[in-house]
């Protein structure tokens, strides 16, 4: 599965993109976003992704979850979003 970084200065139309194409193309895709503004990008990304995905007949379900990310340096806490595409429900 696929793992996109999202920063708080990340674009989200752009991660929106990213995810609509990796859910089109693998059916999941996790995004890992560590401080506030890092997550807000993230979860802006994902309503936008719900637009483009509209056309294919699909939509999203997103899972968060914290999770511990270990560098040499130290342990950080960051928001994992699992996000699986489902069928759209109908209109």
């Amino acid at each position: 599965m696929e793992t996109l970084r999202v920063s708080g200065t990340s674009r989200p139309n752009a991660i929106a993109g990213a995810i609509a194409a990796l859910l089109r193309s693998q059916g999941q895709v996790e995004m890992q976003a560590i401080g506030p503004a890092a997550v807000n990008q993230a979860v802006k990304a994902l309503a936008i992704a719900r637009g483009y995905l509209t056309g294919d007949l699909l939509d999203l379900v997103a899972q968060p979850e914290f999770v511990k990310l270990e560098t040499p340096q130290e342990e950080r806490t960051a928001v994992k979003f699992t996000v699986r595409a489902i069928p759209a429900p109908p209109a």
